[in-house]
């Protein structure tokens, strides 16, 4: 697709057309990178977002248990500085 570069501001920018956009998967934050010469734009999503929701609805669930429920393994400091 063909777009001109605008003004905006000190800046220049384009235009997306929306579909394009929700195709791509893009929120309201990018990553945008330069590299070889050419601009890489990627949909952004912070690390571990979500999570909490999905922490949440585990405790609801009452998923939220150890997968190994063995006792604790003893170590030297245990055995020998812990008092």
């Amino acid at each position: 697709m063909l777009t001109e570069i605008v003004p905006s501001g000190n800046s220049r920018g384009i235009r997306i057309p929306k579909a394009m956009l929700e195709h791509g998967g893009f929120g309201e934050e990018v990553d945008l990178q330069a590299k070889n010469g050419a601009l890489i734009l990627r949909p952004f999503s912070a690390p571990r977002a979500g999570w909490a929701e999905a922490f949440g609805g585990m405790a609801e669930a009452k998923d939220d248990r150890l997968v190994h429920e063995d006792a604790p393994t003893a170590t030297r400091f245990d055995a020998e500085e812990w008092t």
